[in-house]
């Protein structure tokens, strides 16, 4: 039951909502973790404004929804320490990165197709807590579509070429739609292809959601070349203005989203002005519903 002190406004008609009355670092400790999370499953997508949210806070309510998703785990030597990933376009030494070719823009730019994180390993992830830092003067908005919303209203001749097949999803595809070269890194093949069910039920309300991304590449029963037409009609009618909002970033501003059930995408930004966003995600587990999604790769 969610008490009276939280307060929320919706941010789109179709989904969201804007979250006050309490400040987010303090549902943790609080113990109220499970009233935010019953706005979680209701919304698919919170948004907190300007909150004074640490790097402890972001660990902290990361762990709360679940294991924290750690694609460099691999790369570390031993003891040494997870880092927030940062969405960011300054480099170590605070100097802007540059040039058309940079592998770092490249990447960047990659995120301004629509997404859900993690489609492409093997423990998908359930959300996103992504938290303003340095923020534009313009541009470097964040962008979020409700697949569950578009699923509702999607035409049924339109889910009838989806519903009960399975899609293929690899990092490199999302990557090679930028540039070729940049699919070529190392880090975009250290998974093989994988390979989930097309709609993604919420195990809560049993709300169902259309589970694709920009790394999908493949749906069953039909070769490649179809597969891409059908994905890109159904991107194209999940993404409309009706299932979308639009966030400009804020110091402070918490976005959190459901990724089984929202796709995301950055918008262009004057690259001579820094951005940086901190990213934890945190990973499914069986009671949200991974193991039903599963299929045989």
């Amino acid at each position: 039951m969610i008490k009276t002190d939280i307060k929320t406004a919706p941010l789109t008609p179709a989904f969201g909502v804007e979250v006050s009355g309490v400040a987010l670092a303090d549902f943790v400790p609080s113990g109220r973790f499970d009233e935010l999370r019953a706005l979680f499953e209701e919304h698919s997508a919170l948004l907190f404004r300007r909150q004074n949210f640490s790097d402890s806070d972001h660990m902290a309510l990361a762990q709360a929804f679940g294991p924290i998703e750690d694609r460099k785990a691999d790369e570390r030597k031993k003891g040494e320490a997870f880092e927030i990933p940062k969405v960011t376009n300054e480099a170590i030494d605070k100097s802007l990165k540059g040039g058309t070719m940079d592998m770092q823009r490249l990447q960047l730019e990659s995120n301004f197709l629509w997404h859900a994180d993690s489609t492409f390993i093997p423990t998908p992830a359930l959300t996103n807590i992504l938290i303003g830092r340095v923020v534009t003067s313009e541009g470097g908005a964040t962008e979020l579509a409700s697949t569950r919303a578009a699923w509702a209203a999607m035409p049924e001749d339109l889910k009838s070429r989806i519903r009960d097949r399975g899609i293929w999803h690899h990092y490199s595809i999302s990557r090679a739609k930028i540039s070729p070269e940049l699919a070529k890194q190392p880090m975009f093949h250290k998974w093989p292809a994988t390979h989930w069910k097309s709609v993604w039920p919420n195990p809560v309300n049993e709300r169902e959601a259309l589970y694709i991304a920009s790394h999908a590449y493949k749906v069953d029963g039909y070769d490649e070349a179809e597969s891409q037409v059908l994905l890109d009609e159904l991107m194209d009618f999940c993404t409309r203005p009706e299932f979308t909002y639009s966030h400009k970033w804020e110091v402070g501003d918490v976005l959190i989203w459901d990724q089984r059930a929202i796709l995301h995408r950055g918008t262009p930004w004057p690259f001579e002005q820094p951005r940086t966003l901190s990213s934890i995600c945190a990973s499914v587990t069986e009671k949200d519903g991974v193991e039903e999604m599963q299929l045989p790769c």
